[in-house]
């Protein structure tokens, strides 16, 4: 059931903030307490759509919206959120960790350059003849992050000088 709490709030169509009422029905659809900063973040997460958020970034949204709240309460809500189903860690290497409102099985998207997430096409990437995990263990998922960047141009723009003009 906790892997559905998201999705459901998804599924209703808010395209605006939710109400208390709504926020609070969520946090105890997943079993957490409706804290002041909890209430907030489902207000920043959920609100708007599907989304990606790091820690820091959600941190700041918070902040400005003059909502109490640490960088490290705002980490610790974010995997208690992980663990209850309301969104999906993305397994971005590196120090930035990474989570999704959307919890339907997709692959990433990651721009190294500008820092954030973006949703490859569904079935774009298909996986075919995975290993069986070892005994004992069951597969979860297979989570594929695509790292891209600007391109870059192959030769640097150089000014064009006219015949004899700036040449030696």
């Amino acid at each position: 059931m906790a892997g559905s709490v998201g999705m459901a709030w998804q599924g209703e169509g808010n395209a605006e903030a939710p109400d208390d009422a709504a926020a609070r029905a969520l946090l105890r659809q997943a079993g957490l307490r409706a804290t002041r900063q909890r209430m907030a973040l489902v207000d920043l997460l959920f609100g708007c759509g599907g989304r990606h958020v790091s820690v820091e970034g959600l941190h700041r949204e918070l902040l400005g919206v003059g909502a109490p709240g640490s960088i490290s309460c705002v980490y610790n809500s974010l995997r208690r959120f992980s663990e209850v189903g309301l969104v999906r860690r993305v397994p971005v290497y590196g120090a930035t960790s990474y989570f999704d409102t959307k919890l339907d099985h997709h692959h990433h998207f990651y721009a190294e350059d500008e820092d954030h997430l973006m949703d490859v096409p569904m079935n774009a990437i298909a996986l075919d003849d995975l290993p069986p995990p070892p005994l004992g263990y069951e597969l979860v998922s297979v989570d594929v992050v695509v790292r891209i960047r600007r391109e870059r141009s192959a030769k640097p723009v150089r000014p064009s000088f006219r015949s004899g003009e700036g040449a030696s």
